[in-house]
């Protein structure tokens, strides 16, 4: 699961960086100076990198067994600026604790 944890953290600061220049430089330069080209070039990856995440966020789900609402919450953190990073820190923490607690709780001894 670490391996898994570790790609979710990667996509999801890319994610939010490729969000915030897209909404920070791309959107102004595409509506105040009529100059698209910003958007059409990194939206283009973000919306391809937002799949990746996606993908990364349900891998993570899945090892980590998550509820289904858990899930959902998470992937539409890549859709707001600056949420990915938040939603990045809450889950690695939480990920985190939950290995640490499985792996404090002994697994029982099949006769």
């Amino acid at each position: 699961m670490r391996a898994a944890l570790t790609r979710y953290r990667v996509i999801a600061w890319v994610v939010g960086v490729v969000l915030i220049l897209l909404a920070v430089i791309g959107m102004p330069l595409k509506y105040a100076f009529h100059n698209p080209i910003v958007v059409e070039t990194v939206g283009q990856a973000h919306g391809f990198l937002y799949m990746v995440y996606l993908v990364a966020t349900f891998d993570l789900s899945r090892r980590a067994d998550w509820p289904l609402k858990r899930m959902i919450l998470v992937m539409l953190a890549g859709t707001v600026p600056f949420l990915s990073f938040w939603a990045e820190r809450r889950v690695s923490a939480l990920v985190t604790a939950e290995q640490r607690e499985r792996k404090q709780t002994p697994e029982p001894i099949a006769n």
